[in-house]
């Protein structure tokens, strides 16, 4: 099946995803798509810059699987012969429990690498022995590992805050109480330019932070309000009621 293309009208094209896949799911439906428009696999393999042999396990596996087999896999071996049985494991993970004891320790009485005993905490999810509790053999509630998340139920029902204290900059730069162009520092010793704050605020629900100026540490100050209309004097109602 040929298409007539010349190597001259064949233009590179290099699909590339990560640092060791030369193709995408993209790529490899275009692989099946130039395949089914009647384009050679040698054709298809020096536009795509991969090698025939890619070409055609991507092609054969359509045909077999359809569009589902040119998904990315697991690079995970169907079968592990020499896998640590799950007795093993079991035993591991009892002596574990009633011990406390790490790797190597564990290795020794069981007879098993220690080596092979950290491959079987860590996939059998148990916490490092430094996050539990020497006595009861529980996980410390201020560990990493603690799966409790404390938060509200409802926005706004709880919100933290914390005060960040902030040395204002004169003009010009410089030294937060002297300035820049400062010529004497006992002449301007007694020149304050004083600290702003930062009021930060974290709802406890959603986690939202919400930072605030505020030119005090206690709270900021209320928003000015006009003051309330005063009533005309006599003299002016009278002239008012004349015109």
């Amino acid at each position: 099946m040929g298409c007539g293309l010349s190597k001259a009208q064949i233009r590179s094209e290099i699909l590339v995803s990560h640092g060791n896949a030369r193709l995408t799911v993209h790529g490899r439906k275009l692989i099946v798509a130039r395949y089914q428009a009647g384009w050679a696999q040698a054709h298809i393999a020096a536009a795509m810059g991969i090698s025939r042999k890619c070409v055609r396990t991507w092609i054969t596996r359509y045909d077999t699987e359809g569009e589902a087999g040119l998904a990315d896999r697991s690079s995970r071996p169907h079968t592990s012969p020499t896998r640590t049985s799950v007795e093993t494991e079991d035993r591991i993970i009892e002596l574990r429990h009633r011990q406390r004891r790490g790797p190597a320790w564990l290795g020794a009485e069981l007879g098993v690498p220690a080596r092979t005993v950290s491959r079987v905490l860590v996939r059998r999810g148990q916490p490092r022995l430094c996050v539990l509790d020497p006595m009861t053999g529980e996980v410390i509630r201020s560990s990493k590992t603690t799966a409790v998340r404390y938060e509200r139920s409802r926005p706004g029902e709880l919100v933290h805050m914390d005060v960040k204290k902030l040395a204002r900059i004169p003009d010009g730069g410089g030294w937060r109480a002297h300035g820049r162009g400062a010529g004497s520092i006992s002449r301007d010793r007694a020149t304050k330019v004083g600290y702003d704050y930062v009021h930060s605020l974290v709802d406890d629900h959603s986690r939202w932070p919400t930072p605030r100026y505020c030119p005090t540490r206690r709270a900021s100050p209320a928003p000015a309000s006009s003051p309330a209309p005063r009533p005309p004097s006599p003299a002016t109602a009278s002239t008012r009621s004349s015109g």
